[in-house]
């Protein structure tokens, strides 16, 4: 069923001479440049400084959260994609149709030059075209900054701050930066600094956690999702209040499998933005704790140490030994609806 009334704007590539002539500046010029200015300490840091939002608080002004309304409130490459096709598919009962996953899931504080591709909050109709009347909200935001009401329903999920930083690369990297990018030490020590938009990894995490216990919150981990999908879809879907039938929950989970989703990646995709980036940047593998194919054991042991050292600091007893050390599921100590 076609999912919101919402189409996305007609997508337009870069013609192919004007992608090909993109390279020679950004070889020529570009990539000295970059290089010059990483090793002085301002790139891209500079880039990204220009793309922080000062006003994220301010996106859902005046907006009052209903029971009609379920947030995916995920981290910047924590399996926020994913998140979203599995909600998506259960408030549709695995029938859900779109061109983009973003013409049925608002993203209020999306960077303002994608928010015309993004169906806008105040569009309620998935909530008129769902059979459960329920519409899933995304955001990156710090759970002090979204709009909480205890008839809302917000899942949350966090993953290993490796494998959150190695995506980030291959994303950034494929759809923005390309030759650009930084080194991966630098890359690695950005994401630390909590210097790049996406802001903190532990922060994020800190703040929901707090919240974990609220009856209204469903706190899951990428790594239990990737070890036994169908079972976290049909916790989803419990939290959500959708019996699921046996049928329904197998087409939710067909739908969220990483092969489907593949198939259909432009459905998932912002597209080329820049001349010289990808077309299709959004899904690479899917997998977990792949961090060793970038990150040499000193800079895993540095992502560890730094993550444990703020979650500390910010008074968190998370428990990321166990989650993202030893590789043991934390389902038991996360709770379950």
């Amino acid at each position: 069923m076609i999912a919101s009334d919402f189409h996305q704007p007609e997508r337009r590539d870069f013609p192919g001479i004007v992608r090909f002539g993109a390279h020679i500046p950004l070889v020529g010029l570009g990539v000295p440049l970059a290089k010059t200015l990483e090793l002085a300490g301002v790139w891209p840091r500079l880039m990204f400084k220009g793309l922080r939002r000062d006003t994220l608080g301010s996106c859902f002004a005046g907006y009052t959260p209903s029971a009609r309304d379920v947030f995916a409130c995920v981290g910047f490459k924590s399996g926020t994609t994913w998140l979203l096709q599995i909600a998506v598919q259960i408030a549709y009962l695995g029938q859900a149709e779109f061109d983009n996953i973003h013409s049925v899931v608002a993203w209020p504080d999306a960077a303002a030059r994608f928010r015309k591709r993004i169906i806008p909050l105040a569009d309620d109709s998935p909530v008129r075209r769902a059979p459960t009347g329920l519409r899933i909200v995304k955001t990156h935001l710090e759970q002090r900054l979204v709009p909480h009401s205890p008839h809302a329903r917000y899942l949350v999920m966090v993953r290993d701050p490796k494998d959150v930083i190695v995506s980030g690369y291959h994303f950034v990297r494929s759809l923005l930066l390309g030759p650009l990018m930084p080194s991966v030490r630098h890359w690695v020590e950005l994401n630390l600094s909590g210097n790049l938009p996406s802001g903190s990894w532990a922060s994020h995490l800190a703040s929901y956690w707090r919240v974990r216990n609220e009856p209204n919150v469903l706190f899951l981990t990428y790594e239990d999702l990737s070890v036994d999908p169908a079972g976290v879809i049909g916790q989803i879907a419990r939290f959500m209040n959708v019996d699921l039938d046996a049928a329904q929950l197998e087409a939710v989970t067909r739908a969220a499998s990483f092969g489907e989703m593949r198939r259909l990646k432009e459905k998932f995709d912002p597209g080329r933005v820049v001349p010289w980036g990808k077309a299709c940047s959004m899904l690479r593998n899917g997998r977990s704790g792949d961090a060793h194919e970038l990150l040499s054991p000193e800079l895993r042991q540095l992502i560890d140490e730094h993550s444990r050292t703020e979650l500390r600091r910010l008074g968190c007893d998370f428990p990321y030994d166990l989650a993202y050390v030893k590789r043991q599921s934390i389902a038991p100590i996360c709770g379950g609806h």
